[in-house]
């Protein structure tokens, strides 16, 4: 509600140029309303205790949340709240933009957002995860605040040809890499013949669905969208690349060089 409640404010009180559009505006608010849905209702609790339910909950924090939210490129709104930030303020927020940098390195974007799917799913911690309350929190938000970042480093609408923005090309190559990795768990997943996450066992699932049809449905949500947002967010980068084509000059050698 707070996030809703700055997006509004921010809406209201930019300039009118400044304003994003309708659909802009509706894809935010569908991003943060169904990332609240899968962890403030009654979703979370079919989460803790069916496998699918909570590979369906992920992908819409790792996912689908966070691509609609990058793609309704809410950086006029930021821009405005960071022009109202005090010197004091701006300055306490220097280290968080300097982790952000790191953070959006191309490789360890890349390493984050595919590595800490392997890492909650292992199932050793994810046994831990879903009976530890705390650990379980943290594993959400983290997913959540991974997809955001990993998407908009995808998303990013600053131009490349004349921004410091990830090229169009290496954006592609970064989605292809992660909806590989991710297959490769999901198809583990779908095709092991042993029960891989026995925590439900031990706590009961909510609905009486066979263990192994709950084991391959949560595998085939690990297998399957997550690939096919990949294949998608290369669509959307390959239509914007070849839209901005010719559209911005190519810096000269010499405005190269000074810029390096």
């Amino acid at each position: 509600m707070l996030v809703l409640g700055f997006y509004g404010v921010g809406l209201l009180r930019m300039p009118d140029e400044d304003r994003p559009g309708g659909l802009r505006i509706f894809a935010f608010v569908l991003g943060v309303m169904i990332c609240y849905g899968v962890m403030q209702t009654r979703f979370d609790y079919y989460a803790q205790y069916m496998f699918f339910v909570h590979r369906g909950q992920h992908l819409i924090l790792h996912h689908i949340g966070p691509i609609l939210i990058a793609l309704s490129n809410p950086l006029p709104i930021m821009r405005f709240w960071y022009a109202k930030m005090s010197p004091g303020l701006k300055n306490a927020l220097r280290p968080v933009g300097w982790m952000y940098q790191v953070l959006q390195y191309p490789l360890i974007a890349l390493i984050l957002f595919v590595g800490l799917i392997y890492f909650w799913l292992w199932p050793s911690i994810h046994f831990d995860a879903m009976l530890s309350r705390d650990l379980y929190w943290i594993m959400n938000w983290s997913m959540l605040l991974d997809g955001l970042l990993f998407w908009w480093l995808v998303f990013d609408p600053r131009p490349p040809a004349i921004t410091s923005s990830l090229g169009y090309g290496r954006r592609m190559l970064v989605l292809a890499a992660a909806g590989v990795l991710q297959m490769f768990l999901g198809a583990w997943i779908v095709f092991s013949r042993d029960m891989v996450y026995d925590v439900y066992e031990v706590c009961g699932r909510a609905w009486p669905i066979d263990p192994d049809v709950d084991q391959l449905l949560g595998g085939m949500l690990t297998y399957i969208p997550p690939a096919m947002m990949s294949v998608l967010g290369i669509l959307l980068i390959l239509r914007r690349a070849m839209h901005q084509d010719g559209k911005y000059p190519k810096p000269s050698r010499q405005s190269k060089e000074t810029t390096q």
